[in-house]
């Protein structure tokens, strides 16, 4: 008797459907799967064979070939468990086909019939809807994950017996809704608990107002990090489709939370200076999204920039222009969004307190040394680089003037909805992605201001992208007082926000 069940595999964040064909005839009793399968693809037969025995599903003495298509497809993970179950079930009649049929199933099959959770389960139920399909069977603790998906029937199942329930049009499909009030609970970090540092806060509001990626340097002590921590409360809420595409990351990852429902606040993602480049970058054994990835839509933070491995940096570069990152493996290519706002910070010298020779300990050669860790084409893609100086004594008392996050995030979404209905016609949305090609398109000067920006291209010695990148950012100053022109003083700004490379790496 033949039987076809319906699952898929995810192949970066996407999913892939696959059909798990089962065909049961006479013959020499044996088990046999094939179509391109990775080993714990191969070993699924043994624990299956084994749950069903202890669920007691008596299997005749049968010649059994189970078939995964499409064979060009390498098929990995142990999500393949319960389709292969539920495929010899519906072979051996115990379910019938024309049910059958319409589910959706994934999931991993233990020794005593017992269903485990999978990764990845949210792509692989959107894409099944997608094709039409409006039931998906998956372990019970990805129920809640799957419902996620608008007008699907989820079937959470617990063990092979209750999956046969099901199949056989029994039982109650999984309806329980989460509380997304309860989900955005919790304390949140504000801007005015930074006590001065006037021109590092317009700095991060600019850089988020135009998603341009941020570096800040100074003493230990000053507040870096702090400042840091603080950036993702003025960057404006996730739409669905955001909320969608993220969530989809993390189920992947396996971080998305029971329970939770879809990712409703932007990520802030800050890896140890020890993480490996493929913790970064994503990959592995089974591929799966890195730091970059899992930032996506939000912040990616590199504290002590300068301790992070050179390669490890390196990595950025491709990223952080293509807003993607590509990893190539034997049999396949994997691509992962990687749309992520870069800040980093780190100190001017070991030490950490150059320029200040009084307390400086560092030689000039440990200076040079110390910040030429960081390239200059790394450096180069960084839009807005900022000194934060120490925190003076008036300031620690000066408690009551700080403005608040929520006020500077208002403005930040009227500067990016000005930049969303400027580039509608477009591919990009914010100033820090116009293209070298529409950089003059849509950051137009006056012969006046092209003969100022001449002279300090040629005097700060700038290289080409580093003055697109000025003219990026004078086009977000100039949107944040609603001004269609750019003016003289919001290039002069941009150029300072590029003076740390003159003084620091002696551009």
């Amino acid at each position: 008797m033949y039987s076809i069940v319906s699952t898929a595999i995810i192949h970066g964040i996407q999913s892939v459907p696959i059909s798990v064909e089962a065909d049961v005839s006479d013959g020499m009793p044996v088990f046999e799967m094939v179509g391109f399968l990775a080993s714990e693809v191969q070993e699924a037969k043994e624990r299956v064979r084994t749950a069903l025995k202890n669920c007691g599903y008596a299997l005749t003495p049968k010649h059994i070939t189970i078939n995964f298509t499409p064979a060009n497809i390498r098929k990995s993970g142990s999500g393949f468990d319960l389709p292969v179950a539920v495929a010899v079930l519906t072979a051996f009649g115990y379910v019938r086909q024309e049910l059958v049929g319409e589910y959706f199933v994934t999931g991993e099959v233990g020794l005593n019939g017992k269903v485990q959770p999978v990764n990845g389960v949210l792509p692989m139920v959107a894409e099944a809807k997608e094709r039409g399909m409006r039931k998906c069977m998956v372990p019970w603790e990805n129920a809640s994950e799957a419902a996620l998906v608008a007008d699907m029937q989820v079937f959470a199942v617990k063990d092979l017996a209750e999956a046969v329930t099901f199949l056989n049009g029994k039982g109650e499909y999984y309806n329980e809704p989460y509380n997304i009030e309860e989900i955005q609970a919790g304390k949140a970090l504000d801007f005015a608990d930074v006590y001065g540092q006037i021109l590092v806060k317009r700095a991060c509001e600019t850089a988020v107002s135009g998603m341009h990626n941020l570096l800040l340097m100074g003493s230990p002590g000053a507040g870096k990090t702090m400042i840091a921590e603080r950036i993702p409360e003025i960057l404006p809420p996730l739409n669905a489709e955001e909320r969608m595409e993220l969530s989809k990351i993390y189920s992947v990852c396996g971080l998305l939370e029971h329970k939770r429902g879809l990712m409703q606040k932007r990520p802030f993602r800050a890896p140890h200076h020890t993480i490996t480049p493929q913790g970064l970058a994503g990959g592995g054994a089974l591929p799966k999204p890195g730091e970059i990835s899992l930032a996506h839509k939000g912040i990616l933070f590199l504290d002590e920039l300068t301790e992070f491995q050179n390669d490890t940096l390196e990595i950025l570069r491709q990223p952080m222009e293509d807003k993607k990152i590509c990893i190539a493996r034997l049999n396949a290519s994997y691509e992962y969004p990687a749309d992520f706002m870069l800040v980093a910070a780190m100190n001017p010298c070991k030490c950490g307190y150059y320029p200040d020779m009084q307390r400086c300990t560092c030689t000039s050669a440990a200076i040079n040394r110390y910040l030429r860790k960081i390239s200059r084409p790394l450096l180069d893609r960084i839009d807005i680089c900022v000194e934060v100086p120490p925190i003076g004594f008036k300031d620690l008392y000066n408690t009551g003037k700080s403005e608040r996050s929520e006020e500077i995030r208002k403005r930040v979404i009227r500067t990016q909805e000005i930049q969303k209905m400027r580039y509608c016609g477009e591919e990009f949305c914010f100033n820090s992605h116009i293209p070298s090609s529409k950089i003059f398109e849509y950051c137009k000067l006056d012969k006046k201001q092209e003969t100022y920006m001449e002279r300090m291209y040629n005097k700060l010695n700038l290289t080409a992208r580093t003055y697109h990148k000025i003219l990026r950012v004078a086009r977000t100053l100039a949107d944040m007082e609603e001004s269609e022109q750019i003016k003289m003083r919001h290039l002069n700004e941009a150029i300072c926000y590029r003076n740390i490379d003159k003084k620091f790496w002696e551009v």
